[in-house]
Formats: C-alpha cells, sequence, structure tokens
C-alpha cells in the first residue's frame, strides 16, 4: 500500500484525455473509400496501416524527433509509409496525394474523437480540495498540447504545467521529473506519477525515487517481456481515490 502523497505528477494523453481505439478509427476512414485499397479488404488494410502507426512510434529516436512537428505531419508521413507497404500487398490504386489526403482525414477524425477520462475532473478537484500539489507532464510540441489543455479545461486544476516543446526537456529525462518535483515543492518518495507509458511514467520516475502509478485501462496487463514494475496498477482514475 502507497503512502498518501504530498504531490501527484500526472500525463495528460491517454492518462487524462482518452484517443479513443486507433484501429476502429482507422477502420472508419478506410470504410469511407474503400475501393482505394483493392484488391484487400478493409480489415487487412486496416491492420497494414495499424502496423505503420506502431512502428513509427515504437523507435524512441524517431518519437522524439516527430512529436516536436505538428502532430498532422506525423499522420501524413505515417501515412505514406502505410500507403507503400500497401502497394507491397498490392494495391495498385494508391498515390502519394491520397496518402496525404489519408493522413488528414484520420488526423481530423481522431482529433474528433478525444475525450476526457471519466471522473478526471473531478478526481483533480478532489486532490486540490485535500491540499495536494499537482502538476501535469507532457511530452509533445507546444502547439499541439497546450490547445488539449485548455479546450479541457485543465489549467486551473494544476500548479504546475510541464510541457515539453515549452521547457526544451521531456520524459523520460530524469531533469523532466526533477523540474516538475521543484516546482510543486515536493521530494520524489512524497510523490506519485500516475501515467500510461511503461518507460516513461514508470521506469524513469522509479529511478529517482518517485512512486508510479501505471494507468491501464483496458486492463491489459503488462506485457510478459515488460521490465516495468509499477508500484500500483489502476483500471479506473477513481481508483487514485481509495
Amino acid at each position: 500500500m502507497l503512502s498518501p502523497p504530498r504531490a501527484i505528477l500526472f500525463d495528460l494523453d491517454e492518462t487524462l484525455l482518452s484517443f479513443g481505439h486507433r484501429p476502429d478509427q482507422i477502420r472508419a476512414v478506410v470504410d469511407e473509400t474503400p475501393d482505394l485499397f483493392a484488391p484487400l479488404p478493409p480489415e487487412s488494410a486496416v491492420e497494414v496501416i495499424e502496423a505503420a502507426f506502431r512502428a513509427h512510434w515504437a523507435d524512441q529516436a524517431r518519437h522524439r524527433a516527430w512529436r516536436a512537428k505538428p502532430l498532422i505531419e506525423a499522420r501524413r508521413h505515417i501515412a505514406r509509409d502505410a500507403f507503400a507497404a500497401l502497394e507491397r500487398h498490392g494495391c495498385i490504386n494508391l498515390t502519394d496525394d491520397a496518402a496525404v489526403a489519408f493522413g488528414d482525414r484520420f488526423h481530423a477524425y481522431r482529433e474528433t474523437q478525444i475525450t476526457l477520462y471519466p471522473d478526471a475532473l473531478e478526481i483533480l478537484a478532489a486532490f486540490r480540495d485535500r491540499g495536494l500539489r499537482l502538476a501535469l507532464v507532457t511530452n509533445g510540441a507546444a502547439q499541439v498540447q497546450r490547445p488539449k489543455i485548455e479546450r479541457f479545461g485543465l489549467a486551473g486544476l494544476f500548479d504546475h504545467i510541464q510541457i515539453e516543446g515549452e521547457h526544451g526537456f521531456g520524459k523520460p529525462e530524469p531533469r523532466a521529473y526533477h523540474h516538475a518535483l521543484e516546482k510543486v515543492g515536493a521530494a520524489a518518495h512524497e510523490t506519485w506519477m500516475v501515467g500510461d507509458n511503461l518507460e516513461w511514467e514508470v521506469i524513469a520516475p522509479q529511478r529517482i525515487g518517485v512512486h508510479a502509478i501505471w494507468f491501464d485501462p483496458r486492463g491489459a496487463g503488462l506485457p510478459p517481456d515488460s521490465p516495468a514494475r509499477p508500484d500500483r496498477i489502476i483500471k479506473a482514475l477513481s481508483e487514485l481515490l481509495d
């Protein structure tokens, strides 16, 4: 059982904000122009496109480089990679213009799917009422992250907001956590980090003594080969109040 914290650091994307299930969103966009992917059936095209997304963001160096750019540019780039793979699977109707159009359409559709996780605002407000110090620590470009923070009314709930693009450093760099701890006036051992990324929000903060709580909303469980050992695993943000 974790001791009550003095401060909590929260991740933003897929922790406070849900982007929805990406393969389902890809399928929705594929279904708008199914003939484009012939002779592959839609479900096969979705598998190829989703694989391109996973491969793009799995490489840490590439992830760092692309998250500093507008997200629509990354999605266009991934669509081009996916269309190149689809051509190897026999699709003959694909062009570069079609890849860019697909990336733009997917970007627009996925952005409409962003929602707050249930009870996120209430939980943050409850922690503030208890006198806890709260920080939002998120990676990405300022022009991508700041509008989401404003859109969902999160700014006033945090004592410190730390966006990688505004500060010049981000997770999993130790500096990112040390800076946030300094801003909330708490020591590592009296602080929780809550997030969905096992490297950024579990392994890295634990190295400096922060207690790591892994958010697993789909109940997938730890990957069998994962070196991460969270101090706690939750499936709903409301569990933080237990």
